[in-house]
């Protein structure tokens, strides 16, 4: 028997996540995106089917390279409008008591003093249920928002974000000693002032002088996603992540990408099994497969043609409008998301068109589609996961509330059955959950 699958829904504080133009299903919430109890009533039904985490996409910008303009992307509800998924994140957890809340935040345009202090909070009010996806951050318009011309370049961003890291780790690591919130109304003392340390941070990017304004939190530092599969991206992470985000269409794709990835963890001196991995997946689930095929032609049916290409368009940094349906997908150089474009280009095993690029399938998805009963849903997912040597899956929303639904009634007592899924949540917080072998995390070796 294989190991047990670990399983994360994938959301995004958006009308439209992956797949532009579904948010016209009938019946569909995403047009709730912006109400409070969308959030809550997620995070009781993905509670119920015992996922690991709620991981919660994000992006700083406007999809604006497609054509030029962001017109295709707002028409369609393409990632924009968007709200802060920081924010749901309380109301999420006080709904719930196990369930873990990955949550992005591009450390781009923040300064690690501000953001130590946020994820401490979130941290707190979920008694340690936290981990932050560490983006640094592709769109241009993101960039031109926060007053730049120019995005920085790729493996620049990675730089900066080395830096980020050195100086956060301290704030939550080295600030405050264990112990030193003494809470006692007797003596007058609520912290003891001799084991509170202002951290000293001189980065070539950051600069600290100060105390970290949060008194420790269950985990100190949050558990650390990371989604860069890029050469820069996998050295990133092979020092820093405890799980990795990745993508790909194809088992020998992703193969390729485990194998650096664990290879990566070994040379900084981890295990190869020090990173949890989750591959990008998509469901569709029914009681028949002719239900499950029905089911893909009506999603296929309402996908937005151009707001699709528009979302494509910002991950390569390609303006997809100048290519007609039949033209192959160039490989070239860009500052947005390599791997992305290197999946669909330089590594795949015959040409990708444009239109392959506007469809329900491991190609348009960037990852396995995966469509049936949950019996055939479990068969191909546990194939992927024996062959390629994932840890788990981000499984991508399609229909809301319906895919979650069909992923914790139908496809999670189906794993359970054959041994592969958990009947019931570790004690502890999101990290002890997840197994990690980092109880307390220091700043790696520079």
């Amino acid at each position: 028997m294989g190991k047990e699958l670990r399983i994360n829904t994938f959301q995004m504080c958006a009308p439209v996540h992956n797949w532009a133009g579904l948010w016209r299903l009938p019946g569909d919430r995403a047009v709730d995106y912006n109400r409070l109890d969308y959030w809550t009533d997620m995070a009781q039904t993905a509670e119920r089917g015992l996922l690991d985490a709620i991981f919660i996409a994000d992006v700083f910008g406007v999809y604006d390279v497609y054509g030029a303009s962001p017109e295709a992307a707002l028409r369609a509800g393409a990632q924009i409008p968007n709200m802060d998924p920081v924010v749901p994140v309380s109301a999420m957890a006080h709904v719930t008591h196990n369930i873990g809340f990955g949550i992005t935040a591009n450390l781009s345009f923040e300064h690690p003093f501000q953001l130590a202090r946020r994820f401490s909070t979130l941290d707190h009010l979920t008694q340690g249920r936290i981990g932050w996806n560490i983006v640094t951050g592709y769109l241009e318009s993101g960039a031109r928002g926060m007053g730049r011309v120019l995005q920085t370049k790729h493996d620049a961003r990675y730089d900066v974000a080395e830096d980020f890291m050195a100086a956060i780790y301290k704030l939550w690591e080295d600030s405050w000693e264990d112990g030193a919130v003494r809470r006692d109304a007797a003596r007058g003392v609520f912290t003891d002032p001799s084991m509170v340390h202002a951290v000293h941070h001189d980065g070539p990017h950051f600069k600290v002088d100060a105390i970290h304004l949060s008194e420790p939190s269950p985990q100190r530092t949050p558990v650390l996603f990371q989604a860069g599969t890029s050469d820069r991206g996998r050295r990133f992470a092979a020092r820093h992540a405890e799980c990795v985000f990745l993508n790909g269409p194809s088992q020998k794709i992703v193969s390729g990408t485990v194998g650096k990835l664990r290879d990566a963890a070994v040379a900084e001196g981890r295990g190869p099994d020090d990173l949890t991995l989750f591959l990008g997946g998509n469901v569709i689930i029914a009681p028949t497969r002719r239900e499950a095929q029905e089911l893909h032609a009506e999603y296929t049916r309402h996908l937005d043609a151009a707001g699709q290409l528009a979302l494509v368009s910002g991950w390569t940094g390609m303006d997809l409008s100048t290519l007609a349906p039949e033209d192959v997908v160039p490989f070239a150089r860009s500052n947005a998301i390599q791997s992305t474009l290197e999946n669909m280009t330089a590594k795949a095993p015959k040409p990708v068109l444009a239109r392959d690029l506007v469809a329900l399938t491991a190609t348009g998805a960037r990852a396995p589609f995966f469509v049936g009963t949950a019996s055939d849903v479990a068969d191909q997912m546990l194939d992927w996961a024996d062959a390629t040597g994932i840890d788990g899956f981000n499984l991508a929303r399609l229909s809301v509330p319906a895919t979650l639904n069909s992923i914790v009634d139908q496809l999670v007592p189906e794993l359970q059955e054959r041994g592969r899924f958990k009947t019931a949540y570790r004690e502890g917080t999101l990290r002890e959950k997840l197994g990690s072998p980092r109880k307390v995390r220091r700043a790696p070796r520079p």
